[in-house]
């Protein structure tokens, strides 16, 4: 296994652990491992500074859908930075770049939208939807209807307000979250929440009923929106059950709240379709992307809002002459630029439809992995999926978590060359979209050798 450390002085793994705080990290354990540190990458590679090749698994950070080194969106980024390297959105200013990604947005919507809102990060494009949940209740002149509902096992971000909104104990702990407000209803995972014998489809009315039931307990007039995310990633790649979206949506509907899309994952093609509300049938008020709206290489986030929000957005305009919200680099021509490029790629080299043709090969070959005896599950959809492992396949009894079973895996598939990603003991495939057949056969092939070496060091034996 590579060194994830290096002890010269002046290294990079040395002077990383005298400079940085890492995020996702245990910050004492860094102190003694340091990091993998990466130079380059050149398509679904990236290279440690020893020249080690590594498959990325996980894009990045579910993110970096066109790989690495695409000369065309360098090339963008490059001709904007040499236009226009810095204009705002503020005070009826606005860069043409930016009209014309926010006009591309709209046109591609999976559902008519009004307008969009640019940020930075999915985190500031969530937080922006609770703002405006709570301001436009005010102008509707419902000013007790505040109270928002996300799922355990969710992850909207880490600010404030999206980290309240996530459902994982470690963006609580410590923190003083979640905020005032925030209700809560069961991860719709039916592999390790349905009872003996349910149904997807009777799973999927239960989840229903049980929201059904919060709402009228809470009160409807104090209920205001739902946060969801199409497939919920960093909860561990959980897929809906059946059917699940429709009773969902038509509780929300019974009830008058607004049905916020977190798209931040799902969106550009990730689940076979540019996005993860068509795969499932949503059809939200707000939706909220990032990631792959410039395959990562700039940031940049946006929030689409219906024209019945922004029309209730205007109407603030009489009590409140300024809307006080936004970003000084929302909008940022070099970033809107970049994912214009984007765009433009995913449409001409027809990505989804590459995506479409991948994913069996994905797909299929993590449910061959359930032949090995830690894989409890396979699950995913697209070019993207997950394995659980456990201790026991008939009982889907879990490992337990001071073992760090999940944590070891990543080990070993990074000692055999794939960049992969733990939620507790669940591992996670999210590759560039890019990645062809024989990529995802290599990647899938490591894998299986590291699960092995897995099974070897829970066997007593010596990896």
């Amino acid at each position: 296994m590579p060194t994830m450390t290096d002890p010269r002085p002046n290294s990079t793994a040395q002077r990383d652990k005298e400079t940085l705080i890492h995020p996702y990290t245990n910050l004492r354990a860094h102190l003694e491992t340091g990091p993998l540190v990466i130079t380059r990458g050149e398509g679904v590679h990236v290279y440690g500074e020893d020249g080690t090749p590594y498959i990325e698994g996980m894009a990045g950070l579910w993110c970096t859908a066109l790989g690495w080194s695409e000369p065309r969106l360098i090339e963008a980024a490059k001709a904007a930075m040499e236009r226009l390297p810095f204009y705002h959105s503020f005070t009826h200013k606005v860069p043409d770049v930016t009209v014309d990604l926010a006009e591309k947005l709209l046109a591609m919507a999976p559902v008519p939208m009004g307008k969009v809102f640019f940020a930075n990060s999915g985190s500031e494009a969530i937080d922006t939807a609770l703002k405006l949940v709570w301001y436009i209740n005010n102008v509707r002149g419902k000013p007790m209807k505040k109270k928002v509902i996300a799922r355990e096992k969710a992850y909207h971000g880490t600010t404030v307000a999206s980290a309240s909104l996530t459902g994982l104990p470690a963006n609580h702990g410590g923190f003083d979250l979640p905020i005032a407000g925030v209700l809560r209803v069961s991860c719709p995972h039916h592999y390790r929440f349905a009872k003996t014998g349910e149904t997807d489809e009777a799973f999927a009315t239960r989840l229903a009923d049980e929201l059904d039931a919060m709402i009228l307990a809470e009160g409807p007039d104090t209920v205001a929106a739902f946060f969801a995310e199409p497939v919920m990633g960093a909860g561990g790649v959980l897929i809906p059950p059946a059917t699940y979206f429709e009773k969902i949506q038509a509780v929300l509907k019974r009830h008058d709240v607004l049905l916020i899309a977190d798209e931040v994952i799902c969106g550009f093609g990730r689940t076979g379709n540019m996005w993860g509300s068509q795969t499932y049938g949503l059809k939200p008020d707000m939706i909220a992307m990032a990631k792959a709206l410039s395959s990562a290489y700039i940031p940049i986030s946006a929030l689409m809002v219906s024209e019945e929000i922004f029309q209730d957005m205007v109407k603030a305009s009489d009590s409140y002459p300024v809307f006080g919200h936004g970003f000084t680099y929302g909008g940022h021509p070099v970033a809107c630029a970049v994912a214009l490029e984007t765009l433009r790629i995913y449409e001409e080299r027809n990505i989804v439809g590459h995506v479409r043709n991948m994913a069996p090969t994905l797909q299929n070959g993590l449910r061959a992995l359930l032949d090995h005896p830690l894989v409890g599950e396979a699950r995913g959809i697209g070019l993207i999926g997950a394995l659980e492992l456990v201790a026991n396949k008939e009982t889907h009894a879990s490992f337990e978590p001071k073992r760090g079973v999940g944590a070891y895996a990543i080990k070993r598939m990074q000692a055999n060359g794939v960049i992969g990603r733990a939620m507790g003991d669940t591992l996670a495939f999210s590759p560039p979209l890019i990645i062809t057949q024989a990529e995802i056969e290599d990647m899938l092939t490591r894998t299986h050798k590291a699960l092995d070496e897995v099974q070897a060091w829970l066997n007593g034996k010596t990896t």
